[in-house]
């Protein structure tokens, strides 16, 4: 069975783009959302194995989205992605509770490689 996925990003291109590298290597996008807070509504409706989260969303930013989902389920497995230079924004994602990060612009064999990872 393939793995479940949510992706979270407030730009439809990306989503896009991402549920392209996702089909592409046999994994099943369930669901997609535009901000933090509608990915936690999805997150509980859908329970997928992995979540991609913009951090950079108007209205419930990812980390938030991501503190929400962590809070009712601690085992979630959470991806950030971020564009370059947000360092300080990974870290605050990474205690938040995001399990690994992926960098825009996507490049389709690091964005498999981190959820093969924390899908482990």
């Amino acid at each position: 069975m393939s793995a479940r996925v949510l992706i979270v990003d407030d730009a439809l291109f990306m989503r896009k783009m991402l549920t392209d590298i996702f089909k592409k290597n046999g994994y099943d996008v369930v669901g997609e959302a535009s901000n933090g807070k509608e990915g936690y509504e999805k997150y509980k409706e859908l329970k997928p194995d992995v979540v991609t989260m913009d951090i950079t969303m108007p209205g419930t930013t990812g980390i938030e989205g991501t503190q929400m989902i962590i809070k009712e389920f601690p085992n979630a497995r959470i991806i950030m992605c971020s564009a370059m230079g947000q360092e300080s924004m990974v870290l605050e994602a990474i205690r938040a509770g995001a399990k690994n990060f992926i960098v825009k612009p996507f490049q389709p064999d690091k964005v498999m490689e981190a959820v093969q990872q924390v899908l482990r």
